[in-house]
């Protein structure tokens, strides 16, 4: 028997056709006759231990809310392609909502379509939205920096060179917030902590991933953490060299049965259906929404076989102080250039936007972003 996988951006034009062409001879079309259809992008594959996996694993659950459809697809680019998956989408499925999971997608493929189709709604996985754009688009987020300093926690009580490695894609605000939040956590309960940081300069380079992972163990780094779409390189590269890890975006910890500490991870789920909810009651959706443990927007990944009993006890209560309000940027904090981020017996509130701007590495992170 052939195996056939039919592509939806190749079936679009005949299908949509079809499905015209049935409703003028009065037969059913593709379109769901009740409740609520959303559709889902996914720009790299399902099981990538990451980026796109944590996404696919929320509309698992999605799945599961009576009366919602959803249909998705992966290894969607961020090109036309991306239009094109979420028009049929539309047209095919009579989506109402779309889930553009990647950060390419937003300008201009989201923002075109949201022109175009006033009455579908339109959520992006990243604070993009501004007031200009659409107000049938919008953006969502998870401030998953937060999971990133309890990870860092359990990473400062689990070194002995005193030495934790950082593969990070690009020196962005989010990843840059991450590998700061990381330092601090380990800060927190093991002052001679440092971070050392690599970029990739890509969310995707498996091969440079592990030369960076290889690079960081050799620089005597022994806990090695991440910032890019799929940590799979570098949890299985790290796990290879005999050295601890901390996840990113999903669970990796199959991956690394000896050395795996715990992870942070973006609860998604929590999201979409919160969306599903107010879409199907009928109530107008906020064009961005974000949030942290406060509000289970994110998540630790539960703990492996690296994480110690001192070690689990420390971040559990880092977490639970976290979820309770306790700022994370507590002073003195200085910038890697001297200059005074947080002043001694002060501290910054963990959703202070000054933070969304980081452009820049704090005292105790080894490496550049320039």
């Amino acid at each position: 028997m052939t195996d056939f996988k039919l592509n939806r951006r190749a079936f679009l034009k005949t299908a949509a056709a079809g499905a015209a062409g049935a409703g003028a001879l009065g037969l059913p079309t593709m379109a769901s006759a009740a409740g609520l259809t959303i559709g889902i992008v996914y720009v790299g594959p399902r099981d990538d231990f990451g980026w796109n996996q944590a996404h696919a694993e929320a509309a698992k659950v999605l799945k599961g809310v009576p009366d919602v459809t959803v249909v998705e697809e992966e290894n969607v680019p961020e090109t036309v392609a991306v239009a094109k998956s979420m028009e049929s989408m539309i047209n095919l499925d009579d989506a109402k909502m779309i889930f553009a999971t990647s950060f390419g997608y937003y300008k201009p493929f989201v923002l075109d379509l949201a022109g175009k189709y006033g009455d579908v709604q339109f959520r992006h996985a990243a604070p993009l939205w501004t007031d200009e754009d659409p107000k049938n688009a919008g953006s969502y987020f998870g401030y998953l920096d937060q999971a990133h300093y309890v990870d860092g926690v359990a990473a400062g009580l689990s070194t002995t060179s005193n030495r934790l490695g950082f593969v990070a894609a690009k020196p962005i605000g989010t990843v840059l917030r991450n590998i700061n939040s990381f330092l601090l956590g380990a800060k927190k309960v093991n002052p001679d902590a440092e971070v050392q940081v690599i970029f990739t300069g890509e969310w995707s380079l498996p091969v440079r991933e592990a030369e960076a992972t290889n690079a960081l163990v050799n620089a005597n780094c022994d806990v090695i953490t991440c910032h890019v779409d799929s940590p799979k390189v570098v949890i299985e590269t790290a796990e290879a060299r005999g050295v601890k890890t901390c996840g990113h975006n999903a669970s990796q910890a199959p991956l690394a049965p000896k050395g795996f500490i715990t992870g942070a991870e973006y609860k998604w789920s929590t999201i979409y259906t919160q969306y599903a909810a107010d879409l199907a009651a009928g109530k107008t959706l906020p064009n961005f929404i974000g949030a942290g443990f406060d509000k289970d927007f994110v998540q630790n990944t539960p703990y492996g076989a690296g994480a110690s009993a001192e070690a689990i006890a420390a971040a559990d209560a880092a977490r639970a102080e976290v979820k309770a309000g306790k700022p994370i940027f507590t002073g003195p904090i200085l910038k890697q250039d001297g200059s005074v981020l947080v002043g001694a017996g002060a501290s910054l509130d963990n959703y202070d936007p000054m933070l969304d701007r980081t452009d820049f590495l704090i005292e105790g992170v080894i490496g550049s972003i320039t």
